[in-house]
């Protein structure tokens, strides 16, 4: 169902940067650059995210409860991811770990404040 998300950014270049480097441990690169916008995923038939300058000038800011969920294959993933993201310069928002029956998850805040899961379900090992 979810063709892309498309989170906020007030620094096109350390968002891009930050992104490159995050994606690239899983196979994915930028598939689109429209000047204020950039998206990365693994072919344009799959989910993207995008990061971008607000259209109306103002500030971008990370919505309280918003989250992007991202799926990994196993929880060697989502723990290498997780530590990636806080090299990056991440924030931890939640340390990788169960979180319930069959649900794994490792959450982070990106350079923006955007909030963020890398995750796998049941048999991701």
């Amino acid at each position: 169902m979810i063709g892309y998300v498309t989170l906020g950014t007030n620094d096109i270049d350390r968002a891009a940067a930050f992104y490159d480097a995050l994606f690239a441990e899983v196979g994915a690169n930028r598939l689109m650059e429209m000047g204020r916008l950039i998206s990365w995923g693994v072919g344009f038939d799959k989910p993207m995210l995008a990061v971008t300058q607000p259209y109306d000038g103002n500030a971008a800011t990370a919505g309280n409860g918003t989250m992007v969920a991202l799926v990994v294959s196993s929880t060697a993933d989502v723990d290498r991811l997780h530590a990636k993201a806080m090299e990056l310069g991440g924030a931890d928002e939640g340390a990788p770990g169960a979180r319930g029956p069959g649900f794994y998850g490792g959450y982070f805040r990106d350079l923006d404040g955007n909030k963020l899961v890398f995750f796998c379900t049941a048999g991701g090992g």
